[in-house]
């Protein structure tokens, strides 16, 4: 595994769901609860997984085949994110590894942070409840710029707000999207292979500069050459 380059990263910034924290059981259990409501059947917590990072529109669609461009999409929507809020932090968790690389960043000085497509209504009292993120240096939601990623407004943010040149930036997430507005905001990029992935396809195909297989081997691409 190659070393990114050291003397040119001066911050680390992350994706949310899928990357820091395993957000699945509670996204799924959302959405699982307005099916059993309406007298469904549950489904198996493993069938939402794949689709977490997707957010309401991943879970809809795993629920009830539901697209965003249907009627009653909004209505749904809504009831999703109640239920969402209502259980946010009960099985939710960072994944193994996270809060030793977290320590080890800011034992390195190297500032970090969050760009998430989770909105702001999520993102903040997520963020707030969890001591994971007392030492982030920035968090951008989904709602903070007029445009979510794939586009690399968030990031462009995110690098902004840190004070700091894009290009000084790695940004490391678990799916397609994240990959492309990191080379958009002209970042280095790391792509998570223990997270959720989406449906994008070959992970491989989605252009990377590297590839992590646990939170931890990010460490070793920061070590000195």
């Amino acid at each position: 595994m190659a070393a990114l380059p050291l003397d040119r990263i001066d911050a680390v910034l992350f994706d949310l769901d899928g990357t820091l924290i395993d957000s699945a059981p509670d996204l799924g259990a959302a959405a699982d609860k307005m099916r059993t409501d309406r007298g469904l059947p549950s489904l198996p917590a493993d069938r939402y997984r794949p689709m977490a990072g997707a957010g309401a529109r991943g879970m809809l669609g795993v629920a009830f085949d539901m697209p965003p461009e249907h009627p009653d999409y909004a209505t749904l929507r809504e009831e999703f994110f109640v239920n969402y809020e209502n259980c946010m932090t009960q099985r939710t968790y960072a994944f193994d590894g996270v809060e030793r690389l977290v320590d080890q960043l800011v034992a390195r000085r190297l500032p970090w942070g969050v760009v998430t497509n989770k909105s702001a209504r999520f993102t903040e009292p997520l963020t707030r409840g969890m001591p994971l993120f007392r030492t982030a240096a920035t968090v951008i939601s989904g709602d903070t710029t007029p445009h979510a990623k794939p586009h690399p407004a968030p990031l462009l943010e995110a690098a902004r707000r840190l004070g700091l040149a894009p290009g000084r930036c790695v940004y490391v997430g678990d799916d397609e999207r994240d990959i492309v507005a990191g080379h958009a905001a002209g970042m280095f990029t790391i792509a998570a292979a223990y997270g959720y992935l989406g449906n994008g396809g070959h992970m491989q195909a989605w252009g990377a500069h590297a590839v992590i297989d646990s939170p931890l081997q990010l460490l070793q691409l920061l070590a000195k050459a």
